[in-house]
């Protein structure tokens, strides 16, 4: 029976989280002390003891769901023996520091400079996302293709679910096609960006640079890639990878069930929330999901 873990991305987020870490680890403490030194400000601050409102800034979201899910990782010790890992969105990030293709000092760099790109492409071209849920994966691409505006399937979160990415006039007239054609919901997201969509091009190209010059290593076990859903150890292959996914669709569902077919039978969601367990057992109810957060 293999063994998965997971981790989560943008929005799992909440005040409080990894203080009980920090207060009960050692190694915790000092894995957070030291992300507070290399992004230059105490983004512990903000996540033990900070506003609803401070954590939803893409500039401390991204690097704050990263450091807990990575730190409760690590913390793990010698328990921690994937077989696969993979990571929803951010999570693809924690994912690979947990599996060792990255340090964790790197990959706190790479999401640090992700989230402030993402942040300003956000703001070079308003732009939103919105949750589409009732209708089947390839109905919403018809309707997405139909519209003269850019707006795409940007995560394939498991069936019947998929969030859908445009500029704010497309989602609109998106989510009134997707009403018309039966979904059960077709509602906009409170997000300042659409993210993996087109629109993140100038953030795909800031973040390319900063990859490409970072080294990775071979993982200890095989990440299953957003961009790809499939396996994946080659570390040139996942740089491309990481550099794609900006501006191309999450593809959840079919990652889950790839690790499914390739012999996963439990997933363990490392992180904060419970988002990626609810999700898989939508994708598959027959397999062993558990968190830790």
């Amino acid at each position: 029976m293999k063994k998965a873990y997971v981790f989560p991305g943008q929005g799992a987020q909440f005040v409080g989280m990894g203080k009980d870490l920090y207060e009960t680890s050692p190694l915790a403490k000092v894995l957070f002390e030291n992300a507070n030194e290399i992004l230059g400000f105490r983004i512990t601050d903000l996540m033990f003891a900070g506003t609803d409102e401070d954590l939803r800034h893409t500039r401390v979201t991204q690097p704050a769901i990263f450091l807990h899910s990575v730190v409760l990782a690590k913390t793990l010790g010698d328990e921690f023996k994937p077989d696969m890992t993979a990571g929803h969105s951010l999570g693809e990030f924690s994912a690979l520091v947990s599996a060792g293709a990255l340090s964790f000092e790197d990959g706190l760099k790479l999401v640090y400079k992700r989230a402030l790109a993402m942040q300003k492409a956000c703001e070079k071209n308003p732009s939103t996302m919105a949750a589409v849920l009732g209708l089947p994966d390839e109905k919403v691409e018809e309707i997405c293709a139909s519209i003269d505006d850019v707006v795409v399937p940007a995560n394939y979160n498991c069936p019947g679910q998929v969030v859908i990415s445009g500029t704010i006039s497309g989602i609109e007239a998106a989510c009134e096609k997707l009403k018309e054609a039966g979904a059960k919901r077709a509602l906009p997201l409170k997000v300042g960006g659409a993210f993996h969509s087109p629109l993140m091009e100038p953030a795909r190209q800031e973040l390319s640079e900063a990859i490409e010059s970072t080294a990775f290593s071979t993982p200890i076990c095989p990440v299953y890639q957003n961009v790809s859903s499939i396996a994946e150890t080659n570390p040139d292959i996942i740089k491309a990878n990481l550099v794609a996914q900006l501006t191309a669709p999450v593809k959840w569902t079919q990652s889950v069930r790839q690790m499914i077919a390739d012999g996963a039978a439990e997933f363990v969601e490392l992180g904060p929330g419970s988002v990626l367990q609810g999700l898989i057992g939508k994708i598959d109810k027959d397999v062993s999901v558990t968190g830790n957060s």
